[in-house]
């Protein structure tokens, strides 16, 4: 690994700044527009996370809201017995280990099959937690009581997102990102040439469901009660595709064009159009899909090339 050129030193500094401003919004509100923010910082680490795997892959994973609510339950289960940055250990722990047995397992699976695989996996985990607290416990939930405040649960989050972004930088100049980028065109090839296909895709799902993981038991404080139908919500993974699609996931920072609009969306249809939440995800999917593939980011690629090669025929007829 080489030092970092011009661009990225520059990108480095932009993103240590954007960090910076960030972490000053608490200063300044601890009302509504905190709250709405913790729930666009959660969906950035989220779909940044996921992006890690399924960008370069290009293999769509729903198994976020396993590793998600994996993440909740250990913070559920120790909050009594063990230090919180203990718990959050464990999560990560628990979702790479959970990801590393799901890689092994899939590994002969792509396309649609990998996507409803990893989608029964989500529905799998949460009856079985649903189970083992009706039989050995006496209640389904369990209660989170902490002094974690909302602010402190803003800035983990952000951290994390951070903390998400300089991974994917790192792997992006790695030989596992550039292991990744040959899977991605055609896995055919980068077997030919050598590259542990299998080893690669297990690897980076594993760091993938551990950042969801932290997610999950940093947002644990904030619903003070959890039960498996929340955890490990299906609507999570879904929103994520969609939000990491809209932005696009050719970019690392892609995911962040979709995240922000579609969140403060979803929290206006939501207070004031409670049933018809699942209407709108799925008219955002449908119109993603069909007019928008490659996300926003993609279509500005797209237009700085059509630019650019308009400007090179102008300078060729000049010359």
């Amino acid at each position: 690994m080489t030092g970092f050129n011009l661009e990225e030193t520059r990108n480095l500094a932009l993103g240590t700044l954007a960090v910076g401003v960030a972490a000053l919004l608490p200063v300044f509100d601890q009302g509504f527009y905190l709250a709405i923010c913790v729930n666009i910082m959660l969906y950035a680490a989220l779909c940044t996370a996921w992006s890690l795997f399924s960008g370069p892959t290009h293999l769509v994973s729903l198994a976020t809201a396993a590793f998600y609510g994996l993440g909740t339950y250990s913070v559920g289960l120790g909050i009594d017995t063990l230090p919180y940055p203990v718990l959050v250990a464990i999560a990560a722990a628990s979702g790479a280990v959970l990801a590393g047995l799901v890689g092994a397992m899939t590994l002969r699976i792509s396309g649609v099959y990998f996507v409803i695989f990893t989608f029964g996996l989500a529905e799998f985990v949460r009856q079985v937690v649903t189970w083992l607290q009706t039989k050995f416990a006496t209640a389904i939930g369990l209660y989170v009581f902490t002094d974690i405040t909302e602010s402190q649960i803003y800035w983990m989050l952000l951290a994390l997102t951070a903390a998400v972004f300089l991974t994917g930088f790192l792997i992006a100049r790695s030989t596992l990102g550039f292991a990744l980028q040959i899977i991605g065109n055609d896995e055919t090839v980068a077997r030919h040439v050598g590259i542990d296909t299998a080893r690669a895709k297990i690897v980076l799902f594993m760091i993938s469901g551990a950042f969801i993981a932290i997610a999950g038991a940093i947002m644990a404080p904030r619903y003070s009660y959890i039960e498996p139908p929340s955890a490990f919500n299906p609507m999570i993974s879904f929103l994520v595709v969609i939000m990491a699609l809209l932005g696009g996931t050719r970019r690392l920072w892609g995911p962040l064009v979709g995240v922000i609009p579609f969140t403060i969306m979803m929290d206006f249809v939501s207070s004031r159009f409670p049933n018809h939440t699942m209407i709108v995800v799925g008219l955002a999917f449908l119109v993603i899909v069909y007019l928008i593939p490659n996300g926003v980011t993609g279509l500005i690629e797209n237009a700085r090339a059509r630019m650019k090669g308009a400007d090179t025929v102008a300078r060729e007829k000049t010359a």
